[in-house]
């Protein structure tokens, strides 16, 4: 990921043609926050699939390696999903303490 100033981010998505109005007849599909945090879970959800999986094949004589990196992979996957869980929360938490 580059350090790109967020000053300029509005820029480099015109330069990409990309047009920072979206109307509210046409929804972007992705962009309300649900169904990124929805995309997000199916994705930790697959990969925690995948390593089942790789358990199961390593109980019929699979190949160990691969098992081992799909077990640490969803591990690592589920971690930073509660991660931005207790982020989410303290940030839900903080709203809530600002005076109106």
């Amino acid at each position: 990921m580059s350090d790109m100033p967020i000053k300029s981010i509005g820029s480099a998505l015109n330069a990409n043609g990309i047009s920072q109005k979206n109307s509210a007849s046409q929804p972007v599909p992705g962009s309300n926050f649900e169904d990124v945090i929805n995309e997000a879970i199916s994705k930790v959800s697959e990969v925690q699939n995948n390593a089942d999986k790789a358990i199961n094949e390593l109980a019929n004589g699979g190949d160990v390696t691969s098992a081992i990196l799909a077990v640490e992979k969803a591990d690592m996957s589920f971690q930073l999903m509660v991660e931005i869980r207790n982020k989410l929360i303290s940030t839900y938490e903080e709203v809530m303490r600002m005076p109106v």
